[in-house]
């Protein structure tokens, strides 16, 4: 079976790595993961599928998944720049022009410029800082799952 791509956007917090728990948090309580909701629909919005969580821990998900992973944010646990498994990984200036003209991507150049999904790993994923008006305004995670 293939990767699956998850993504979301979320408002902007300076602590990239509190940003990730809380929506991590969220999509556990929610019980937008695998197995839960075994193929979880992209975008995430207000309408999305909400049957509440099965399992009594956060972590619990992702050890019962082994090798598949949850197909959701769950299976990221931090941000970083380092490019390991289970991490967000924060773009470099240099990917950043590569992928998107500007070291300040607009939601707008991310939408409009996929390919940075070709570089994503399985059971990795990526945080870019989106802006407005040269000021962070929102955070983009994206991953593939393990399977």
């Amino acid at each position: 079976m293939g990767a699956h791509p998850y993504w979301y956007l979320i408002p902007y917090e300076e602590n990239l790595n509190h940003a990730l728990e809380k929506l991590r948090y969220r999509e556990f309580k929610a019980g937008r993961y695998n197995p839960v909701v075994p193929f979880p629909k992209f975008p995430i919005t207000d309408d999305s599928e909400s049957p509440g969580p099965q399992h009594s821990d956060i972590n619990l998900p992702l050890n019962e998944m082994e090798y598949k992973g949850t197909r959701s944010i769950l299976d990221l646990m931090r941000v970083s720049h380092d490019n390991d498994y289970c991490t967000a990984r924060i773009l470099t200036q240099q990917e950043l022009i590569k992928y998107f003209g500007t070291e300040k991507p607009s939601a707008g150049d991310v939408e409009n410029n996929p390919s940075f999904f070709d570089d994503v790993e399985r059971g990795k994923g990526l945080c870019i800082i989106i802006y407005e008006n040269d000021s962070p305004s929102d955070l983009f995670f994206v991953g593939y799952s393990f399977d």
